[in-house]
């Protein structure tokens, strides 16, 4: 099991090594920092969001600036999520807004008169259009704590949604063959909550449709906060192990270490930004640390709110190579932080996503995966 885990993907814009974080770049960028400054950092690859995207600046205005490589000046491996969960995210919170039926998606746009349709069909081509490596079919998102008839019908859409997208994948292949025999690989999403049996039921209808990789969908995290490790763990024992999963929404840097071990490859968050924009960094305690899935005194946060940084003229953390912590002191940072100043934003969200490539790379160097 553990020798035949998937270690990288091989991808149109580059080879993806395992375990791999990448930085949500929602609307085609990552807040407050460039192309340039992410490949300094070597982040891997980036997460951007198929539903924002057709919003702003629009699916014809993307296509017009060339697709998403060139419109965004990187150059790397690029994900698109077909914005199944923040569809559901935001019915949620404002149900008059749209609904979702057999068809796909109905939704509202803030500011605007008319509803659009996310169909399976149309997220897939507007992927194939952006030039994304790697494209994910809708699906129906749910909260594991939903009622279990919620979660059967989530699934039965999902997969369903899953047949369409792959049916309009195919088709385009007909039309526009890849160039260089490099496609951009798709991925489905495996639903079902807290339901052990509708994971089970839903990961093996999608199999048989035949996908190159999968997602686990739905909230990671219970009411708690604590991540669905139980969960995980049997949406990994149900996808056979030459297949990479993707734990959608995982970032924070023990949940990561947990999926790791867990048998993920693939992660994405907007954590780590959000935090840094907010004056939550990122520092390892020692060198070299063991990220330990259980133990996290590994690592620390940093409160940019902290008096004691103030006259403190030593970097944020010893063991960060980025522009931050090469150039600057904590009690400079703090002193952006609390003018307000972009610099700050910058500086800040550069430093935890070089932490998440590091301890990437510390995970990948520490030996193989621990998938049971």
């Amino acid at each position: 099991m553990q020798d035949a885990l998937p270690n990288a993907l091989e991808l149109a814009h580059g080879r993806l090594s395992f375990p791999a974080f990448l930085p949500d770049a929602t609307w085609g960028v990552v807040r407050g920092i460039d192309a340039i400054d992410l490949m300094a950092i070597e982040t891997p690859a980036l997460m951007m969001n198929t539903f924002h995207l057709v919003q702003k600046p629009g699916a014809m205005v993307v296509n017009a600036l060339g697709g998403l490589h060139r419109m965004s000046g990187w150059s790397g491996p690029i994900f698109t999520d077909s914005g199944g969960f923040q569809a559901y995210s935001l019915i949620q919170q404002q149900p008059q807004r749209g609904k979702i039926t057999a068809e796909g998606i109905h939704y509202l746009p803030e500011g605007r008169q008319r509803k659009f349709l996310l169909t399976p069909e149309k997220v897939v081509e507007w992927q194939l259009r952006f030039g994304s490596d790697v494209i994910f079919c809708l699906d129906v998102c749910t909260h594991v704590d939903a009622p279990l008839s919620a979660q059967r019908e989530a699934v039965d859409l999902t997969v369903a949604w899953a047949r369409r997208s792959k049916v309009a994948y195919q088709r385009w292949w007909d039309y526009h063959p890849p160039k260089e025999g490099k496609r951009p690989l798709i991925f489905a999403i495996i639903q079902g909550g807290g339901s052990l049996e509708l994971r089970r039921q839903c990961a093996e209808a999608l199999l048989d449709i035949g996908f190159d990789g999968f997602g686990f969908g739905g909230w990671p995290l219970d009411r708690q906060g604590r991540l669905l490790t139980e969960i995980l763990a049997w949406v990994r024992e149900c996808v056979p192990p030459q297949f990479p999963l993707h734990a959608l929404g995982i970032g924070h840097p023990q949940n990561l270490v947990r999926g790791y071990h867990l048998g993920y490859g693939l992660f994405d968050c907007a954590m780590p930004t959000r935090d840094a924009r907010h004056g939550r960094l990122y520092r390892f305690t020692s060198w070299p640390p063991r990220p330990d899935p259980e133990d996290g005194s590994w690592w620390e946060f940093v409160h940019m709110d902290s008096d004691r940084l103030t006259r403190q003229d030593q970097p944020i953390s010893p063991y960060c190579d980025a522009l931050c912590c090469r150039h600057y002191s904590a009690g400079y940072l703090r002193h952006l932080y609390l003018l307000g100043d972009g610099l700050y934003q910058r500086l800040a969200t550069i430093h935890n996503l070089r932490f998440m490539h590091q301890l990437s790379t510390l995970l990948r160097q520490g030996g193989e995966h621990d998938a049971g």
